[in-house]
């Protein structure tokens, strides 16, 4: 993402959005540290929007959305500043989550990519940390995303 858009608050489909294109960006050019540091910007934003939810939204998905900000809050961002830092809302949660969730295929898709090709240890185990904290991240928008079904279904969660 460009400086310009840093200090201006932004809707989470947006930031979402400008993570994924980040990643491709990275991917593109073959750029290991910045792919793994584009992993990192995900779990934060993993984080932030899990936080948002909890704080606002269904109270039937409050604890789903704080499990996921606490797995997203597990993977300590690594470089530079953060995109989630500019979350200012979440207008429509199944929309977020549902973007959120393609950008950890992305990530998942990237970092094994990485992960396969690397000769460098210390790099190797980074991806692997990077991987099991997307795939936990991704479990937990995946149980988020049923909880949020079943409330607009009726059911019970």
């Amino acid at each position: 993402m460009d400086g310009k858009a840093w200090g201006t608050g932004m809707e989470a489909v947006r930031l979402i959005a400008a993570t994924k294109h980040a990643l491709a960006r990275t991917v593109a050019l073959h750029r290991v540290e910045d792919i793994v540091a584009e992993t990192w910007q995900a779990q934060a934003l993993a984080e932030a929007i899990g936080s948002h939810i909890a704080l606002h939204g269904p109270v039937e998905a409050r604890a789903a959305a704080l499990g996921l900000s606490e797995a997203g809050g597990r993977a300590a961002l690594r470089t530079g500043g953060s995109r989630a830092t500019q979350l200012t809302e979440v207008r429509d949660p199944w929309a977020a989550l549902t973007e959120l969730a393609a950008l950890f295929g992305e990530v998942g898709t990237a970092l094994v990519g990485v992960a396969g090709a690397c000769e460098e240890d210390a790099v190797y185990w980074q991806c692997i940390e990077a991987i099991d904290a997307a795939d936990e991240t991704g479990d937990r928008i995946g149980g988020l995303l049923r909880r949020l079904a079943l409330r607009a279904h009726g059911g019970a969660a």
